[in-house]
């Protein structure tokens, strides 16, 4: 079968693209396509294959500056054209991808790891007051109604919606109008798997780890941990780099910056809880925390919902400092009930194997359908 899978971007390598690399294992020969294109910051899956890029890759210094281009990016994925004799397209939507045009008869799997989230629910997390300056806020306040039209019209493009999760599903069926189906992204497990269960926590720190983008909320653990005589480790960078790190902090809050991929699993393992501040699409972290057989104190809404149990992770009800604090200071006579193997137990539900074959599944499901019969 002769597969083009296409991505909204490749630039960073994050959760988006973990999932882009396992559809690229299960479709080793398949052609892709994306805006644009950084050479070299890619698994060799994904940067060693055919790949096409949009007008936009043509534009000097696009790959540090492309979140400015965005009202273009309609534009851009329709006027990348699929060319070649295609059974199938394939696309890992959070933006645009899933607004290509597919050629004539040739069905469309689209899966969307959200709507395009900053047109939509979380537009204040990016676009709010005190998150950026007035006549960004007003652009975007201009285009809003273009592309929030564009996300819900452009999905009828595509034959099968696969979301990453039930809460996805549900934003999806709000904002679009349509129904998906669920599978979880994979979880890459045996990398962290090999940690020994034994000696976690031994740190003293707790973790946070992601992207330092507007809604992954780092501020609330920061401002928590103010407040607490505990030590916080932070991983990440991103484009609120400068706002969150500007000022005095506490000595015991530590900012690593980026830390290679070798380097993870036993920083999880070390932690004695990965905090998971963000109403996440979906959200890898906690499950890599819990695969080295880590607890997590995560936002108790959106997708950690589906990833952590009460067995192995503590919710704190409000995105606040005083309710992350809350639940830090709870933490002391919760993790006495704890066990690591049940945290490893819960990650292993998330292979990668397992994802693969639901995807398949999935795509058998589109094949034997008629491509003029999109599920509605």
């Amino acid at each position: 079968m002769k597969v083009a899978l296409v991505h909204d971007w490749l630039v960073t390598h994050r959760g988006g693209e973990r999932v882009l690399d396992a559809l690229c294992e299960l479709f080793p020969s398949a052609d892709l396509y994306t805006l644009i294109h950084q050479p070299g910051s890619q698994s060799p899956r994904i940067d060693d294959r055919r790949i096409t890029t949009s007008f936009l890759q043509h534009i000097p210094g696009i790959h540090s500056r492309y979140r400015h281009f965005l009202p273009l990016f309609p534009r851009a994925i329709e006027a990348l054209r699929i060319s070649g004799d295609y059974d199938l397209v394939l696309s890992s939507s959070h933006c645009v991808a899933k607004g290509i045009h597919a050629p004539p008869g040739v069905p469309h799997l689209s899966y969307v790891h959200a709507p395009m989230r900053y047109m939509w629910d979380l537009f204040d997390e990016y676009f709010g007051p005190g998150r950026t300056r007035l006549p960004v806020r007003a652009a975007a306040l201009a285009v809003r109604p273009y592309l929030q039209h564009w996300d819900r019209t452009s999905t009828q493009r595509v034959g099968r919606i696969v979301a990453n999760s039930q809460h996805i599903a549900g934003k999806i069926r709000r904002f679009w109008d349509r129904d998906a189906s669920v599978v979880p992204p994979p979880v890459e497990l045996e990398r962290f798997t090999q940690m020994p269960l034994e000696g976690g926590g031994q740190g003293g720190y707790f973790l946070w780890l992601g992207a330092f983008a507007p809604y992954k909320r780092l501020d609330v653990a920061l401002e928590a941990f103010r407040t607490l005589d505990t030590p916080l480790w932070v991983v990440g960078t991103g484009q609120e780099a400068s706002r969150l790190t500007s000022g005095p902090l506490p000595p015991h809050i530590r900012f690593l910056g980026n830390v290679p991929d070798s380097a993870l699993p036993a920083l999880y393992r070390d932690a004695r809880a990965l905090l998971f501040t963000p109403e996440e699409d979906f959200g890898i972290t906690p499950l890599e925390a819990q695969a080295t057989g880590r607890p997590v104190i995560a936002f108790g809404k959106g997708g950690a919902l589906e990833t952590v149990t009460s067995k192995t992770g503590l919710f704190f009800p409000e995105q606040t400092s005083a309710s992350l604090a809350a639940a830090v200071r709870q933490f002391d006579a919760w993790e006495q009930s704890f066990r690591p193997e049940d945290a490893r137990a819960q990650a292993e539900r998330f292979s990668r194997a397992r994802f693969q074959q639901a995807i398949q599944a999935e795509v058998d499901a589109l094949l034997g359908m008629s491509p003029s019969s999109p599920t509605v």
